[in-house]
């Protein structure tokens, strides 16, 4: 299936760019995210395990069980702080 990925703030700017569409097999955010980091550096760094990352899907927040879709939207970006 083809989804597309929005990066946003410091996952963004490690990863110098905005944007993509992948062709994917993965059936959850999960998956994808873990596809992700198998293609190495700077994707690892950004998307690691254990590293607070949120995900939407479809601009929902959204588990990384939530299963994706042909044309789906995923979005990964760092937890907002506010004060």
């Amino acid at each position: 299936m083809k989804i597309s990925i929005r990066y946003f703030a410091s996952v963004r700017e490690a990863l110098a760019k905005s944007s993509e569409s992948v062709e994917t097999n993965a059936e959850t955010l999960a998956v994808l995210r873990d596809e992700l980091i198998a293609r190495g550096a700077p994707y690892a760094e950004a998307l690691a395990r254990g590293k607070a990352v949120r995900m939407a899907l479809d601009q929902v927040m959204s588990a990384e069980s939530a299963r994706l879709v042909d044309g789906a939207e995923v979005a990964f970006f760092p937890p907002v702080t506010g004060g």
